[in-house]
This record gives structure tokens, sequence and C-alpha cells, in this order.
């Protein structure tokens, strides 16, 4: 019978060094404080890193100011983490979020959505994964070895109102997961894997505005709908997304990749009826 001794080998991260773009976000950040607590080496890569400085466990930690959605800023990361730790075994692409201006609504409507406002949230959420993928993914092609884990959505999975742009991109993304799976798996090393989780409903800043109301802070008619979708009654804690995170980064799901998973308290699998 095999060492049960595994089990806690396959979630103990010392001495692996993983990146996580968009790590000081609200998803992104719970999941690198995690990774810091499972022994990793994380590095934060943030456009603004100035909420790490509230975060007691992340303020120790590497973090590299960077835009996801420039190649020689990603590609300075890469360098500086290299110099530091001599590899790459994983990369989260945490980055992403909506924006008031791509979102429809009684006052503004679809047909007068910005194409600015459009491109901006198409471009943060695909192609700040797809660059990523690009220069991080050639370090583990090199090395032979790497996980990916990409952070799509459930609006990916089942289009919600109000939101195209958002919806599109993360479809986009999941996608996207998909073929870089195979891709890397076929043309460079099936020791390379990616995945991606699909998280639910979770509050944060990008959302508040729609599920809370500023004024009396409770549910908007929108979150009261959410909730009513949701067979576990309530929004996902951002710790809940944490351990399928750590699971599809670590040995534990060797066999698994070009995955999907989503994380929703069931609002996915609910028919409304």
């Amino acid at each position: 019978m095999e060492n049960p001794h595994y089990l806690k080998e396959w979630y103990n991260f010392s001495g692996q060094t993983i990146l996580v773009t968009g790590g000081a976000g609200v998803l992104g950040s719970a999941i690198s404080r995690a990774l810091v607590h499972a022994g990793a080496n994380v590095v934060i890569l943030d456009l603004s890193l100035a909420s790490l400085a509230d975060d007691p466990d992340l303020t120790q930690i590497t973090a590299i100011q960077t835009d996801v959605l420039d190649v020689a800023s990603l590609r300075h990361a890469a360098e500086q983490v290299l110099t530091q730790f001599g590899r790459i075994d994983g990369v989260v692409n945490a980055a992403g979020g909506n924006k008031p201006q791509a979102t429809a609504s009684a006052e503004h409507s679809f047909f007068d959505l910005p194409p600015e406002a459009i491109r901006w949230v198409g471009n943060l959420n695909l192609i700040g994964t797809i660059l990523p993928c690009q220069i991080f993914g050639q370090v583990m092609a090199r090395q032979q070895a790497g996980v990916i884990l990409n952070i799509a959505s459930i609006a990916g999975l089942r289009p919600l109102t109000r939101t195209p742009a958002y919806c599109a991109a993360k479809a986009a993304v999941g996608n996207f997961t998909q073929w870089l799976a195979v891709h890397l798996a076929q043309e460079y090393s099936p020791q390379i894997r990616v995945n991606a989780l699909a998280p639910g409903f979770f509050l944060t800043t990008q959302n508040h505005y729609l599920l809370i109301d500023p004024e009396t802070q409770t549910l908007t008619r929108r979150g009261q709908t959410i909730i009513g979708h949701t067979p576990m009654g309530r929004f996902g804690d951002p710790k809940e997304l944490v351990g399928a995170a750590l699971w599809l980064l670590s040995p534990a799901s060797s066999f698994v990749t070009g995955a999907v998973i989503p994380v929703d308290g069931g609002f996915t699998a609910f028919s409304g009826v």
C-alpha cells in the first residue's frame, strides 16, 4: 500500500514558486494567503500593491508592480522571479473584473455601451490572461513542468443579464484554458497542466455596486435574485475558493488538465425550478 503521507506532501508547497496576477485583489489575495501558509514562495503581480500594506500575511512576500496587458512588464517580472527563485512552478491568473460603464441597465442601454468600456473589460479579462500564459508558460515549457490556474467565472458558463462584455470575456477564458491545456501537453510536456476555476458570486469591489444597495446596505433586486438561485442561499466567502485552488495547483490533481471547475454554491446546477 502506498505511504499515506503522500496526502500531506501533496499540499505542501514548500520550495515552490507560484505567481499570482491580481494578487492584491479580493480573490487573488485569498489564494495568495493560503499558498503562503502552505509554504510556497508567493509572488504577487498587480498594478496596484497598496492594499498589501494592510495584510499581515502578505506584507513580507515578494510583490512586483506588473501590468498584465504589457508584455515588457510581464517579461520584467519573469526575469525578477527567475533571478530570485530560479524557476516558476505555478501561475494563478486572477487579474480581471468588470466596470459600470460596460454594464447594461434601464438607464444605460446595451445599445449605448461605449466601445472603449467593452474593450477594457475584454482586454483585462481575456488578454490579461493570455499574455501572462505566454510569458510564464514559456518558462514552464523550458522546465518541462508547471501548473497554470486561470480564474474564469460562472458568467462564462451561464451568461448573466446586464454584463455582456464580462460574460463574453470569461467564456473566452474558459475556452482558452482548454485550448492551452491541450497545446502545452501535446507540444511541450504532459507535466504542464492548465485548468480554471469558475467562481460563483463572491462579494468583491467589482460587483459590490450590483449586489448591495449603497444607501441601505441591503441586497439589491439583482442580489436577491442571485441568492434565490443559489441552492446554498448565500454569497461565497473568498476563503471558500482556496480548497479548489490548492487542489488544482497540487499533485493531488495530477491527471486533471483542461478543466473548468465551478465553485458557486450550486448556482450552475439549479434550473430555477
